[in-house]
């Protein structure tokens, strides 16, 4: 066990913080704000379906892992909405600032690591970073042009990024959705490139996750979180957690099966693991949730679905190296959110260490040991003070 893991752990727990850091967009049903955690997750699907797109031959990887770290500055800057006075200047070093301290947190070698592609995103040169830089756009304008009822006021802000601002640089690098948001902006149905719209109308089913809540609540106790911010917080768990699998992963792989994981909550919504089950009740789940992977990935263009129903079955089987290791950080996560916020679903669900052990700590164990052999005395010890 590597002792850094300590300052692995203080990272993944500080960066939770986005989930509090409201946007001024709105999810696509208007019920409220969009954060930045789930943005994130959402902008990293957007790379990984939208790839082709790119203006320059791109990594995907890189591509979505820039996306997923873009915003953890605003824990500390807060986000700046593009259409309001603002010296960007002061906040490009203020960003500069939050991002030493926030990635600094991590060993020496990956906060480095973590540090460097964030400034080349910001920096916009290469050719993954435009294109990230070219969804973060555009992502914003399709919840807008694709809103069930949007604002006057949203419109307003979207034609005049798209003709005099930051957007403008999409009629260059992704002119099928500059010309798409410009016609439905002037009220005009979606049409044209028909696997373009495939693959929007999937981006924009999946907006709906952001409204599946969990049995895990935040840090602060303050609210439970969403299936969409879980995502994004998981893949970087991941992501920062690699080396410690039991067998080496193929990264890549690792955060395509968590980016896509929950999609099919959606329908099936969230089944608490430490809710009570039959195990007739358990085949309806599964059974309910391939039909909901069915219908959701078939949005796609068939080869585009048919790889995402793959890489998502083989999650669920927890058969391979990275699907075990997938399955262990996804079990991780939960750990941590109820150590800081009092126990959280623990308690709510009168859960014991024996418990805890036979539905979540065999499944650390088989993917990632080293994990499950650092968290676990952590958990024993809560479990000591609070159950009787």
């Amino acid at each position: 066990m590597r002792p850094d893991i300590d300052d692995q752990f203080k990272f993944l727990n500080d960066i939770e913080k986005l989930r509090g850091v409201q946007r001024n967009n709105r999810l696509l049903d208007g019920s409220r704000q969009e954060n930045s955690a789930e943005h994130s997750w959402h902008l990293a699907l957007f790379a990984l379906t939208l790839a082709d797109y790119a203006p320059r031959p791109i990594n995907p990887t890189r591509v979505m892992q820039m996306l997923l770290l873009h915003d953890v500055v605003e824990i500390d800057v807060g986000d700046h909405p593009i259409h309001l006075q603002t010296d960007w200047k002061a906040i490009a070093a203020a960003e500069q600032k939050a991002a030493m301290r926030i990635f600094g947190q991590l060993p020496e070698p990956q906060g480095k690591a973590f540090l460097s592609l964030w400034q080349e995103f910001e920096a916009a040169t290469s050719a993954d970073a435009v294109f990230a830089k070219v969804l973060d756009f555009t992502q914003p304008l399709t919840q807008v042009v694709f809103a069930d009822t949007p604002s006057q006021e949203h419109i307003r802000i979207c034609r005049e990024a798209v003709l005099n601002g930051r957007s403008m640089r999409l009629k260059d690098d992704f002119p099928e959705v500059y010309q798409l948001v410009l016609s439905m902006l002037d009220g005009n149905a979606a049409s044209g490139n028909t696997t373009l719209l495939s693959r929007l109308a999937f981006l924009n089913e999946a907006d709906k996750l952001k409204s599946i809540y969990r049995a895990s609540k935040l840090c602060d106790g303050s609210r439970h979180e969403n299936s969409a911010e879980h995502s994004w917080h998981i893949m970087l768990y991941a992501w920062v957690l690699a080396e410690h699998a039991e067998q080496p992963v193929d990264l890549n792989r690792v955060l395509m099966m968590l980016l896509l994981h929950d999609l099919v909550e959606i329908d099936a919504g969230d089944t608490p693991i430490h809710g009570k089950i039959s195990a007739e009740d358990l085949a309806a789940l599964e059974a309910s949730e391939d039909a909901a992977a069915t219908r959701i990935f078939g949005l796609l263009p068939t080869e585009q679905g048919t790889a995402f129903l793959q890489i998502w079955r083989e999650f669920e089987a927890a058969e391979s190296e990275d699907a075990r290791f997938a399955k262990a950080i996804d079990r991780v996560q939960p750990l941590t959110l109820n150590l800081a916020n009092g126990g959280g679903s623990w308690v709510e669900y009168n859960v014991s260490m024996s418990q805890l052990n036979e539905r979540v700590g065999h499944k650390v164990e088989n993917g990632a040991p080293a994990v499950w052999a650092y968290m676990k005395p952590i958990v024993q010890k809560w479990f000591q003070a609070n159950v009787h």
